[in-house]
């Protein structure tokens, strides 16, 4: 299968599960959201305007506007992504699923951040996006220096806080854990299952650390040098990169060698390279 085709399925199937959890949990709840889709959303609640329509009509503009921004494939990739997800909204407010929550809020929250955190995660990883708020960080970028980080945050927070319109306190507050839910699925949608720990370990007995860790564990570590701001002394500097599940298996094998070692562990959002994305022959892993 083709790179590029790979990506459109994976980006469609992501566009497929974020209007499932739109319209079934947010559109029925209340639940108000950021970005386009929260504009999307407000129009529906206030002037029952087809979101499916309205997600169309607001990035028509911005596509003509950021075409040049966004370069051919990710813009190929961000018209099927914002085209598919008006697709889905359309198709499935014609199809009546009926999803019993009581009028749990909570739980409508939850699901609703949890699928659409997946959907939209995966149009991230398979390089797309849907339109609207990233066009506008980029312009933003280009033409007043703004972070993409910053432009998100304003017009996320100005959507939101006019989505209060129709949002009492009590929806006004599920939906900020809606929208804290989604982002910490998108964040390990992105990340996959290539995060992983870094570990820097200091120790008078590194060669026998790194010696253990590639026998036991089958993992390589780096050794740099390091001098010490106190006593001034040379030391050697062991970082080695595992997996998360390999965590407690590398500490108990510097511990066992050198119980007075330093060990710092730190979160590695993304890992590539030998152990994680190539196997021994340094050959692609294969997902699928």
């Amino acid at each position: 299968m083709g790179r590029h085709v790979k990506n459109i399925i994976f980006i469609v199937l992501g566009t497929a599960l974020m209007a499932f959890g739109l319209v079934y949990f947010n559109m029925r709840h209340s639940l108000a959201d950021g970005g386009v889709t929260g504009i999307t959303l407000l129009l529906f609640f206030l002037f029952q305007l087809n979101p499916a329509l309205s997600n169309i009509l607001i990035n028509i503009p911005l596509f003509f506007i950021g075409w040049r921004l966004l370069g051919r494939i990710t813009f190929i990739y961000t018209l099927i992504g914002t085209i598919s997800l008006s697709v889905f909204l359309d198709l499935f407010q014609r199809i009546s699923i009926s999803i019993d929550l009581r009028d749990d809020l909570m739980l409508a929250a939850l699901f609703a951040g949890a699928i659409v955190g997946v959907g939209l995660g995966l149009v991230f990883r398979f390089g797309g996006t849907t339109g609207g708020a990233d066009i506008l960080a980029k312009l933003c970028l280009r033409y007043f220096g703004w972070s993409i980080g910053r432009t998100f945050l304003v017009f996320d927070s100005c959507v939101i806080a006019i989505s209060l319109l129709y949002l009492d306190l009590r929806e006004a507050m599920y939906t900020i854990v809606y929208v804290f839910i989604a982002a910490k699925v998108i964040d390990f949608i992105q990340q996959g299952s290539y995060s992983a720990k870094a570990a820097f370990v200091i120790s008078d007995s590194i060669p026998e650390i790194s010696a253990a860790i590639l026998k036991e564990m089958g993992r390589g570590a780096t050794t740099l040098q390091g001098r010490g701001t106190f006593t001034g002394n040379e030391k050697e500097i062991l970082y080695c990169v595992v997996a998360r599940n390999e965590t407690v298996r590398l500490r108990s094998i510097v511990h066992r060698i050198d119980p007075h070692a330093f060990m710092a562990i730190n979160d590695v959002t993304e890992a590539a390279g030998e152990g994680f994305t190539l196997d021994d022959n340094k050959q692609p892993i294969r997902l699928d």
